[in-house]
């Protein structure tokens, strides 16, 4: 009985259908992001984020040991949040805390589906799947980075004439991951701007990485099909 179980289980919980888990998770904690006009990080984003990274483990077929591991921190995590949030704590080393946790859940989540994806042969759904939720994660991480900077410093992110929110951080981040540059949002300090510059520079090498694979894999579809074609 068991094992017939386990067969239904891995049929529907596929990595492609775990991919689309990850990008609606992402899509919610975006919306709650953007929705905060404050620097103060919500706590109910940050288990969105928890949720996020144990799915991302789940169909990135990490170790069993990492993911029971991960599992454990991110239940204990997500515990003390809601404990938080339902009790309503707030204070500055508080909101420090979940920035920082934030910012750690965006960055290990895609490394975990780059270092999946590299070894993976082929162009398929589940490999434009992973590259736009691993692009998507880097946007996030940067996000809480600049919200962290933020939290840190007594001087605006951006000037005085834009108000410091996770909302204007997120939009900033992902202008700058794509290089879109409005020019509405400038870094004010030396340290936000080398954040931004490194952020650049990572979107333009991971579209380049991107494209790059997403070629490789067309090629050697195309050749492996005229092989197959071939008497």
């Amino acid at each position: 009985m068991r094992q017939p179980m386990r067969a239904v289980v891995d049929a529907v919980w596929d990595r492609r259908s775990g991919y689309w888990l990850v990008l609606a998770l992402l899509i919610a904690a975006y919306a709650l992001c953007a929705a905060q006009d404050t620097t103060d990080p919500s706590p109910w984003v940050l288990v969105v984020q928890l949720v996020t990274v144990a799915v991302v483990l789940r169909v990135t077929e990490a170790h069993q040991k990492v993911q029971h591991t991960a599992w454990i921190i991110l239940s204990i995590a997500a515990a003390a949040t809601l404990v938080v949030a339902v009790l309503g704590l707030r204070g500055e080393a508080l909101d420090i805390a979940l920035s920082a946790a934030s910012a750690l859940a965006f960055l290990f989540a895609p490394a975990a589906i780059i270092r999946h994806q590299v070894h993976r042969r082929g162009l398929d759904i589940e490999a434009l799947l992973a590259a736009t939720a691993a692009y998507v994660l880097v946007g996030m991480f940067y996000a809480h980075a600049y919200n962290l900077v933020a939290l840190l410093t007594v001087a605006p992110t951006f000037g005085d004439q834009t108000v410091d929110s996770l909302s204007s951080q997120l939009f900033f981040s992902f202008t700058t991951l794509t290089t879109t540059g409005y020019g509405n949002m400038v870094p004010a300090s030396p340290g936000v701007q080398g954040i931004a510059v490194s952020e650049a520079i990572t979107g333009q090498l991971f579209l380049i990485t991107a494209v790059a694979r997403i070629m490789r894999g067309a090629r050697r579809s195309s050749r492996e099909a005229t092989t197959e074609e071939t008497p």
